[in-house]
Order: structure tokens, then C-alpha cells, then sequence
């Protein structure tokens, strides 16, 4: 399973390299060739016949960004069904960090405050750190479970994504305990932490965000795949 952050970057890859092709059309045709897809097989997930497919790799016609994003989904949509084959192995090709850990990632070019991201994740701030004047450009939901599991330290914390004014949003967690002394222990701090599934948060945990002057988040969102709806929605409406 290929999770939506790193479709999107894939996809923003592709779509970049076609753009700025000198011969749109070879580019075109190099990326239906690289996930072993035939005209056909693009034109019908498309909707559209294959000799459009055919003038566009040919360059009788000219994409715009419309066509282009459309091609490239197409692409993605034939690797979703054969098992996401070529998605995973230009992850590894591109150095990009695919891990089950991460369930979703989003980059903002417009601020979203702390107290929209509160209502978002149905959230409580547990520890003494309240300003409702934070702005958030970024945040990350990770599983905690395979988080620690599974990632090294340097790849931890390549989870912050481009910048460090964002939300960390912990999954699976028991207590908190963890999380928080992984963000103690780091160089880069995150604005916020959010902290999804604990019955209580462990005293350390907020001890822990008090020193560090991060916000510490319990949120209340019955479900994961609720929890990374709400985001979607709220970061989707951000002029």
C-alpha cells in the first residue's frame, strides 16, 4: 500500500520532469513506458481514445497542466492495480522516505492556526504551553508503533518534512512518554505535538513539552482515518 503522501510526490516528480521536458511528448512517453503501460491501457483509465494518447506523445499536440496531471494519475491509478510496483521503486530511485510509518504528509503555503488545528483534531491542550497565535505551515501523522520499530534515527526525523513550523501527529500512542522524549532529544523542533489514541498522557511527556515550549495536543478523534480526513478538509479550504 502506497499511502497519499508519497503519491502526491511522486506525482509532483513526474509532472515537474514533463514540464520542464524540452520535448513533451518524449517525456510523455518515457513515463507511460517506465510503469509498462501501453497507449490503450492510459487512454481508457483517461476516458479519452488512444489516438489523442498517441498525438500528445507525438507532439501534435501540446499538454497543458490539465492534461498533464491527468496523464500522471493515470499512471498512478495502473500501478495502484497491479500492486504499486513502480510507485514504490522510483521512491527508492528518488531517495525518497517511504516507510507504512508515515500516514500523511502535507507542506501549507498558507498558515493554519493553532486553534483551527485544536478544532480539527478535536484536540485539548494538556500542558501549560496556550497561545492560540502559532501559525502551522506543515504537519506529519506518523504511527508511532512502526515509527519506532522501523526507522532509524536519521530517517526519523526526515519526517519533519521541508520545515519545522508543523504539526507532529503521533498515532497509536499509549502514553506519550515516547514521542516526547524523541522530540526532546532532537535538534529540530516541531511547533506542535499532537498526541492521537492515549487514554491519559504520561506526566514525563508533559514535563517534557513544558521545557521544550511546545503545545502538547491529546486529540479526541475516534479514528486514524477520521483524524487524517479532518486535516485534508481543513489544510484543503487554506487561501
Amino acid at each position: 500500500m502506497v499511502n497519499e503522501y508519497l503519491k502526491e510526490l511522486i506525482a509532483k516528480r513526474i509532472a515537474g520532469d514533463i514540464v520542464l521536458s524540452n520535448n513533451y511528448g518524449s517525456s510523455l512517453k518515457k513515463w507511460r513506458e517506465i510503469f509498462k503501460s501501453s497507449q490503450l491501457d492510459v487512454a481508457r483509465t483517461m476516458g479519452i481514445s488512444a489516438s489523442v494518447v498517441s498525438d500528445y506523445e507525438k507532439n501534435r499536440r501540446t499538454p497543458g497542466a490539465k492534461f498533464i496531471k491527468k496523464y500522471v494519475d493515470a499512471l498512478l491509478t495502473i500501478d495502484s492495480e497491479r500492486g504499486w510496483v513502480v510507485t514504490k521503486e522510483l521512491a527508492k530511485n528518488l531517495n525518497l522516505l517511504y516507510s507504512t510509518a508515515i500516514l500523511d504528509v502535507r507542506e501549507l503555503n498558507s498558515p493554519l492556526k493553532l486553534d483551527v488545528l485544536l478544532n480539527t483534531v478535536e484536540g485539548l491542550i494538556v500542558n501549560s504551553y496556550v497561545s492560540s497565535t502559532d501559525e502551522i505551515f506543515g504537519y506529519t501523522v506518523i504511527d508511532s508503533l512502526e515509527a519506532i520499530d522501523g526507522l532509524s534515527g536519521n530517517e526519523f526525523w526526515q519526517i519533519m518534512g521541508m520545515n519545522t513550523r508543523r504539526a507532529l501527529i503521533f498515532t497509536k500512542v499509549t502514553t506519550g512518554r515516547s514521542p516526547l522524549i524523541a522530540v526532546r532529544v532532537a535538534p529540530a523542533k516541531p511547533a506542535t505535538v499532537v498526541l492521537h489514541g492515549p487514554k491519559r498522557v504520561d506526566p514525563l511527556a508533559i514535563k517534557l513539552a513544558d521545557r521544550e515550549g511546545i503545545p502538547l495536543i491529546l486529540s479526541l478523534v475516534e479514528d486514524v482515518g477520521k483524524l487524517i480526513s479532518n486535516l485534508r478538509n481543513v489544510t484543503s479550504t487554506l487561501p
